[in-house]
């Protein structure tokens, strides 16, 4: 069988170690590829073999972790024709199944369950779907939005509903819920939603002419 032909920055991708790596390039350049080579020389070194089962692979959807586990089979599988005797080889074939090989949303999902007792969590938890979610989330939202109605001195809450709601306060519910969603795609989602809020304290002398509300206005204008 034809070797691979790497190139420079591939090889040392896949033979650098004791460090942390970071490979960064465009869709296609072959970068799965480069991975499956580099789990397939830690697992098969000579000196310091590494079975598959004790490696963490994390990709980003269950279609990427399934495509690189076909990868990987499918590249052991080819070394095996080539050397049909080779022990470690064999072991890493049939460790395969047991492998990490997931997205980081079900590697976290399964040290939870594994330390459910030391959490305090109910075993049976399990993940909600999107619809569920929605859900949970209109619910909560309309149960914060009868309280504050319901207290008369919440002035800053009716100021809110006056200035942006219209004829119902659905338009305001929608900004909330736009706006936590986009805080949650942020690595700080709490600390963001503190800081945006922070910068509305301003001074007396605050001079709104010159201030970031302006120029995106003025942007928007133009």
């Amino acid at each position: 069988m034809k070797e691979t032909q790497w190139t420079e920055e591939q090889k040392k991708a896949i033979e650098t170690r004791g460090c942390n790596l970071l490979v960064a390039a465009a869709a296609g350049s072959g970068k799965t590829a480069v991975l499956v080579e580099r789990i397939i020389r830690k697992t098969t070194n000579k000196e310091n073999p590494i079975d598959i089962d004790k490696l963490l692979i994390v990709t980003f959807t269950n279609a990427a972790a399934s495509e690189m586990k076909e990868r990987i089979g499918d590249s052991i599988s080819k070394a095996l024709d080539e050397n049909p005797e080779h022990k470690q080889l064999q072991r890493q074939l049939a460790l395969l199944n047991r492998a990490n090989i997931t997205t980081i949303h079900s590697f976290c999902i399964q040290v939870i369950r594994n330390n459910f007792h030391i959490l305090d969590l109910d075993p049976n938890f399990r993940v909600a779907d999107d619809t569920e979610t929605i859900l949970l989330k209109d619910e909560v939202l309309d149960e914060i939005f009868d309280e504050k109605y319901e207290n008369e001195e919440e002035h800053s809450f009716f100021n809110l509903i006056e200035c942006y709601a219209g004829k119902t306060d659905e338009k305001v519910k929608n900004m909330i819920l736009n706006l936590y969603n986009y805080s949650r795609s942020l690595p700080w989602p709490e600390k963001w939603l503190i800081e945006k809020t922070e910068e509305f304290n301003v001074k007396e002398d605050f001079d709104f002419s010159k201030s970031k509300w302006a120029y995106i206005l003025l942007n928007n204008l133009k």
